[in-house]
């Protein structure tokens, strides 16, 4: 009697963890790209709106081997990028909310493959465009490719997939900030 019972529950944990739902990690801002805001000089900008394109490269959610990665920032990926930037901008005392100098762009590429069976790669691309008043100074697509250590398990794969997503968005705006065209169009 017991081993039916004891199946029946097995099967019905397996079904409701294979939907399972998930946030990906709150931003936290990278000291490296802070750093870079800061060694850029005089210089200062506010946090327009960001926008996703809808693609197959760009999910959202981001499904995780039937799990799925939600954004905790208005359920939008496009949202977490935004934070990022303010919080590495206001970190750096680069976040002015009275100037005419704007970030804003599209979220382009958004995606994790957990599917290997030792490693994993995420791709994050986006269209960042600097304004200032009407007059558009920078106006580029930038994109990253980073893999890490994975499992064929997924309980571990899955949360590593997971926790890798901050650090995809830090590698994204690092490429950003490295960019002078980027810097002095906030000048």
């Amino acid at each position: 009697m017991r081993r039916p019972v004891f199946a029946v529950l097995l099967v019905l944990s397996a079904i409701m963890l294979s939907g399972c739902s998930m946030m990906a990690p709150q931003y936290s801002a990278s000291i490296e790209n802070v750093q870079m805001l800061k060694d850029g000089g005089e210089l200062g900008a506010k946090v327009g709106k960001f926008q996703s394109k809808p693609s197959a490269e760009n999910a959202n959610p981001i499904s995780l081997r039937g799990s799925s990665l939600n954004s905790p920032y208005e359920n939008s990926y496009a949202a977490y990028l935004a934070e990022a930037i303010k919080q590495e901008l206001s970190l750096a005392g680069k976040l002015k909310a009275g100037t005419d100098v704007e970030i804003s762009g599209d979220l382009l590429k958004n995606d994790i493959d957990a599917t290997g069976f030792s490693v994993a790669t995420g791709d994050v691309g986006a269209r960042f465009v600097v304004k200032k008043g009407d007059q558009v100074r920078y106006d580029k697509v930038k994109t990253i490719h980073h893999q890490w250590d994975s499992s064929f398990v997924g309980a571990i794969a899955i949360p590593r997939a997971q926790q890798a997503y901050p650090g995809l968005v830090q590698r994204l705006l690092a490429a950003l900030y490295a960019d002078a065209e980027f810097i002095q169009a906030l000048k």
